[in-house]
């Protein structure tokens, strides 16, 4: 199938999911996009370009150095990275998804072909008439910086604390991944010449906003002990993704909706890897290992939870 707004090849259509196959291929993108993200800045920082922002990285057009190609390889392969990044995430503009670019607030101004059913702080939600497929528009919260992660300091109560920040572009496509391995089939759709991120989703229908999700999240989410780990948003769970623990949070019921095979599933969340400094906690790396081969290791090794 064919994106309605972008032309891209598509396996989401509203409430139809995609099957196994295609949702390997779905995950594959994500992390081809973050593998060329990575490349791209390493290309940059290769020609002396030192972005302050990811933000300045994923807006540069496919010509951008073509008069530089020329001159030696380090431009050559910038080149190459900046049109290998762009086949993963396509530059358009918000006219293509029928706002209107002349209004002060595009998005408030659609044709009709998408109608917004919500959003928050991060993004602007809107469900497409044509086949009920669900558009994500995440818009730069500064000049510089998009969505939200999580940010690690020294805890007081506990060994380590994380809050909620602004995040970048590179966050973002993380917790994309995280969201479609966990559950909703996710694709990133395109990002605007504005630094707009349009991503698209199955659609599912709202749960309660007081329903109390600590027994319904999904499976593969390790609960962390408190002494290790707290953190400012909801349910906070440790997530191995690739070999690498993943902090996960924001759980509520807002942010999970109920599909029509009854399944629950989540369609946001915050996110960010744990940082390298947890390597000099030797406990924490020692638990760290243990659920890692088994979920439901006790919190010190031979030593049930209940018996301390």
């Amino acid at each position: 199938m064919q994106d309605l707004f972008s032309g891209q090849r598509t396996y989401i259509k509203g409430r139809t999911f995609p099957r196994p196959s295609e949702r390997v291929a779905i995950q594959n993108d994500h992390r081809r996009r973050l593998a060329a993200l990575a490349g791209l800045r390493a290309a940059a920082n290769e020609c002396g370009i030192r972005a302050d922002s990811d933000r300045d990285l994923v807006l540069l057009a496919e010509d951008e150095v073509s008069l530089l190609e020329g001159t030696g390889d380090t431009w050559k392969n910038l080149g190459d990275a900046i049109r290998e990044l762009r086949a993963l995430l396509p530059l358009r503009r918000l006219g293509d998804f029928g706002f209107s670019s002349d209004a002060e607030n595009p998005l408030e101004e659609s044709d009709g072909r998408l109608i917004r059913i919500g959003g928050g702080v991060e993004a602007w939600v809107y469900i497409s008439s044509a086949d009920g497929s669900v558009y994500k528009f995440y818009l730069p919260r500064d000049p510089k910086r998009i969505g939200s992660e999580f940010a690690f300091r020294r805890g007081e109560e506990c060994r380590w604390a994380a809050d909620a920040e602004l995040g970048d572009y590179r966050a973002l496509f993380e917790k994309l991944l995280l969201v479609d391995i966990l559950g909703m089939p996710t694709e990133v759709v395109a990002i605007t010449f504005e630094g707009v991120l349009v991503a698209k989703q199955g659609f599912g229908d709202p749960l309660p906003q007081d329903r109390d999700m600590s027994k319904a999240l999904p499976a593969g989410l390790i609960v962390i002990p408190s002494r290790f780990l707290r953190a400012n948003r909801d349910h906070p769970r440790l997530f191995f993704l690739d070999e690498q623990p993943y902090l996960i949070a924001d759980l509520h019921a807002r942010n999970f909706v109920c599909a029509g095979d009854g399944i629950l599933y989540p369609i946001d969340l915050v996110a960010a890897s744990l940082p390298s400094d947890f390597a000099h906690e030797p406990t924490l790396v020692d638990w760290l290992a243990r659920v890692k081969a088994n979920p439901n290791a006790p919190l010190l090794p031979d030593v049930a939870d209940a018996d301390l």
